[in-house]
């Protein structure tokens, strides 16, 4: 079985660390307190963001504001926005 291992784009990269940094220094402390467990997309040149319960309903909101730009999500109070699981049988 090959897996595939996806790579960032520098302008990719360059968004989530400035979009880890704005959260990290401005949000977190801000949405924690009141929506743990939310998720926030991060438009990280306005430092816009938007706040959901899910990850897709962010985006939306996001991309209706910034239709032709990336964001940084964050899911407040975890330390990724998502997570994977994956059990391999051989």
């Amino acid at each position: 079985m090959t897996m595939k291992v996806l790579r960032l784009s520098s302008k990719e990269e360059e968004i989530a660390r400035r979009g880890e940094r704005l959260y990290r220094s401005k949000l977190r402390c801000l949405l924690e307190p009141q929506y743990k467990g939310w998720f926030v997309a991060i438009e990280v040149t306005s430092e816009d963001y938007f706040l959901g319960e899910e990850m897709a309903e962010v985006l939306e909101k996001a991309k209706a504001r910034y239709p032709k730009k990336l964001f940084h999500v964050v899911r407040i109070g975890y330390p990724s926005a998502s997570s994977f699981k994956h059990r391999f049988t051989l």
